[in-house]
């Protein structure tokens, strides 16, 4: 392909990509396909001759759409939200153009500095402390991560280096090894699956915080856990706290687990993977109150932000508690500028408040938890297995898409507004379709 055809076929590209955007209210929501559908339409190895471009994207409508979940589908209210706009895929063309790898700043320095100051910007945005900032000689600063997982991986590896090296200066004699075996970090015990991967890969202990009655971590369970790990001779190091869980959106408190942890001397890290996005509202901002207790802050600009993923934005106070934990300078990466000190759309909640109200109206349904943001958890009064049985109809019929959690020992479902072009009417469409197949699972329920 030369520029000529380049041209042409990227309009093309454009057109298909304009016209998926305008029809997805059309498509199934959630594919009706079986696992392994995919290989037996397509050759068991790579082809010898390039198939022609008109062929690809027929391919593309015939063979792959018919798998995809449609993520930015209005009636898509699944999981959380995945964030797209057309300027964030023009900004994702001219990225792949340039094509240039910014793991330095001589690697390319309008990479490495464009990201220090947009950091810089969307942390004034939420209204963080000075001390996450890059700008006037601040210690602190922010980096793009590819996802909330990773910051929480990164945020504990580098607590883990920072508790050896000053352990190890207080006494020299002790060896990382024997440091390693006594480390322990917590979360509250509905906290994401990943705090836990971060706690395995890191090789440290990981204590699940018992939550209060609106699903939050509270300083009582955090003080008595740590009063007892450390009379059996364990080293607590490492505490995440989360604003907006993914099973409820419940709300750590961070002003009290805060004071604790700078007390003890705990690395604090803040997961708003999901909820971060709404501090830029000044309604939403109490709920980041605390954070001035943190070492690090994350959360996802590529959920609510209009930001294709993966773009998971990450603060610390000390950088320098990063680049000293992950430094490797080979020869071919040394460069004499690396110490320079660089490193949406809010009517979901007004739509899922909307939902809640019509839930509410409903004697048969049953709110499971403080709707606050985007995400409502709701169910019919009842057993788990006529809620179970009413999730399988919903996503069995695929006009809408759902899925569960467990709060506690309540199977509960998630009605999440995710789609940028979601509106009330689609709300509403959503509601009576569940009501209607709620209804057919109490009759036979009855019968």
């Amino acid at each position: 392909m030369n520029a000529s055809e380049f041209r042409r076929r990227g309009k093309e590209m454009v057109d298909y990509m304009a016209n998926y955007m305008e029809g997805i209210e059309g498509r199934q929501v959630y594919p009706d396909v079986e696992p392994g559908y995919l290989r037996p339409l397509i050759p068991a190895a790579a082809p010898q001759e390039p198939d022609t471009f008109e062929d690809i994207i027929n391919d593309v409508e015939k063979i792959i759409m018919p798998g995809v979940t449609h993520w930015h589908s209005p009636y898509f209210f699944a999981y959380f939200p995945t964030a797209s706009s057309y300027p964030a895929m023009l900004a994702d063309m001219l990225c792949g153009a340039i094509g240039c790898i910014g793991f330095s700043w001589a690697a390319s320095p309008a990479c490495t500095e464009l990201e220090t100051v947009m950091m810089d910007w969307l942390g004034k945005m939420l209204e963080l402390p000075k001390a996450f900032l890059n700008e006037k000689a601040g210690e602190g600063g922010g980096v793009i991560q590819g996802s909330a997982s990773e910051a929480t991986l990164v945020a504990l590896l580098a607590a883990r280096t920072k508790v050896i090296h000053r352990l190890q200066a207080a006494s020299p004699e002790l060896t990382q090894a024997a440091i390693m075996e006594k480390l322990v970090a917590y979360s509250s015990d509905q906290a994401h699956s990943s705090v836990e991967r971060a706690g395995l890969i890191g090789g440290v202990k990981l204590k699940a915080i018992p939550s209060d009655g609106n699903f939050a971590m509270r300083a009582s369970a955090l003080q008595e856990a740590l009063e007892r790990d450390k009379a059996a001779g364990l080293i607590p190091f490492f505490m995440v706290a989360t604003l907006g869980t993914t099973t409820c959106c419940s709300f750590d408190n961070l002003l009290e687990v805060g004071p604790i942890c700078n007390k003890e001397d705990i690395w604090l890290h803040v997961d708003a993977a999901y909820a971060g996005s709404a501090f830029i509202c000044p309604e939403f901002r109490h709920l980041l109150n605390g954070v001035e207790f943190a070492d690090s802050f994350n959360f996802n600009p590529h959920k609510w932000l209009l930001v294709n993923f993966d773009c998971s934005a990450m603060w610390v106070k000390k950088r320098t508690d990063l680049t000293g934990a992950f430094r490797l300078d080979p020869t071919y990466l040394k460069h004499s500028h690396q110490d320079s000190g660089l490193i949406t759309d809010y009517r979901h909640v007004q739509l899922s408040h909307e939902f809640e109200s019509l839930v509410r109206q409903d004697p048969r349904f049953e709110i499971c938890v403080e709707v606050i943001l985007g995400l409502v958890c709701f169910r019919l009064k009842g057993s788990n297995k006529v809620n179970e049985a009413l999730l399988q109809r919903i996503n069995s019929a695929k006009k809408i898409h759902l899925v569960p959690c467990h709060l506690r020992d309540k199977f509960v479902l998630r009605f999440a507004i995710c789609s940028r072009t979601v509106e009330s009417a689609h709300v509403q469409r959503a509601w009576e379709h569940i009501k209607e197949l709620a209804a057919d699972v109490l009759r036979a329920e009855r019968e």
